[in-house]
């Protein structure tokens, strides 16, 4: 680290690399997301090279605080091509590394409000793999028609405007 920082201009930032992999579209149509965290994972060496090519899905997965810890489920990461037989279990659990104090009020959240942890998007940071968390509340079926309904009517006003710039 400190000859990155000798290498540095006086006066210039770090630059956040920041690479997105998968994004869970599907959360924000079935939840409200009311908080995001960032969370490190614990993963094994084929899981973050098939994770640096992309080959992750978020679909279906979701968190929960098991005796102090967070662990991430239903995650699929595809085996690495060549991992030969180092090759990991797509739907293993993972652990998500986070600070205590963060955990406990997580967890006093999902308790006593009912809310959910759902991973919003895996990205990688500075070579390292994150995840963003969503303390999420979820949605009513006339919530997610409103949504649409509103995404819609935004969408037919961007049309009219471009038709009016047109003419």
């Amino acid at each position: 680290m400190d000859v990155y920082l000798e290498n540095l201009k006086w006066g210039e930032e770090m630059a956040d690399d920041i690479k997105v992999v998968a994004e869970n579209r599907k959360a924000r149509h079935d939840y409200f997301v009311e908080e995001r965290h960032e969370a490190g994972i614990i993963l094994t060496g084929t899981e973050i090279k098939s994770i640096r090519a992309g080959r992750v899905n978020l679909k279906d997965s979701y968190s929960e605080v098991v005796r102090g810890e967070v662990w991430l489920n239903q995650m699929h990461i595809s085996p690495y091509e060549q991992g030969n037989r180092f090759n990991h279990d797509p739907l293993r659990k993972r652990k998500l590394l986070l600070n205590r104090s963060e955990i406990i009020k997580m967890n006093a959240k999902v308790q006593q409000q009912g809310m959910t942890l759902i991973p919003l998007k895996i990205y990688l940071k500075q070579g390292l793999a994150k995840i963003e968390l969503g303390l999420c509340k979820g949605k009513k079926n006339y919530d997610k028609r409103d949504d649409l309904a509103n995404r819609d009517a935004l969408r037919q006003m961007e049309r009219d405007l471009r038709e009016r710039s047109k003419r």
